[in-house]
């Protein structure tokens, strides 16, 4: 399959650190007969709704420029296909940004939002489980931009947050679970999980091959 064939040809760390560890982590784990059976992240969406944003063009460009700042890619605006007179809404007004993230830079900030923003967010003690959807992908709110190292507190106008999807190539949110914990991803411990046995831990790995 092409999305198979693209990641092993990508260069950044943690894609590396997928085809080297993960890959036959989760094979091994699990069973698999084949590779191409280990789930991938296929791509990570950004997502903010605009609020006031809309009546007020400072606030609009303040979450363009953000956007941009914090994934590196222009985010595209949503409309509204109808009006909605109880939310002063005319049709084809803005209502949200979206940026949607693949290859190298779902890559570059997947490692940003584990490895900085995550452990900036106040009181952390890991992310939820009721956030996976039933058919593999993970969705989680961040309350804050400041978590992102990028976006300085006198550069803001408003405290804004937003919503991020992690979409994998599974259907399976056990299979889903172990991907994203194989990456790195800091989930609460009060649940019962199936462990990944020969997994590392990202950065540990990543050190190793840098030779830090």
């Amino acid at each position: 399959m092409k999305r198979y064939k693209k990641v092993f040809f990508l260069k950044h760390r943690l894609a590396e650190y997928y085809r080297n560890v993960i890959v036959e982590d989760l094979a091994l784990e699990n069973n698999f007969k084949n590779d191409r059976q280990v789930p991938l992240i296929k791509k990570i969406v950004v997502h903010r709704g605009l609020g006031e944003a809309p009546h007020d063009p400072r606030l609009l460009q303040d979450c363009i420029k953000e956007f941009y700042a914090i994934t590196g890619q222009h985010g595209a605006i949503r409309k509204s296909k109808k009006p909605i007179a109880a939310f002063k809404l005319r049709q084809f007004m803005p209502i949200g940004i979206v940026v949607t993230l693949r290859g190298e830079r779902m890559y570059a900030f997947l490692e940003r939002l584990i490895n900085i923003s995550l452990p900036r967010i106040r009181d952390f003690q890991g992310l939820d489980l009721k956030g996976f959807d039933g058919h593999g992908n993970y969705s989680f709110g961040i309350e804050e931009q400041l978590v992102f190292p990028e976006i300085k507190y006198d550069d803001i106008n408003k405290i804004k947050g937003m919503d991020i999807t992690i979409v994998t190539t599974t259907l399976k949110d056990a299979f889903a679970l172990q991907l994203l914990k194989a990456f790195g991803l800091p989930f609460k411990e009060n649940v019962v999980e199936t462990p990944i046995k020969k997994a590392q831990p990202a950065m540990l790995f990543i050190k190793k091959i840098l030779n830090l």
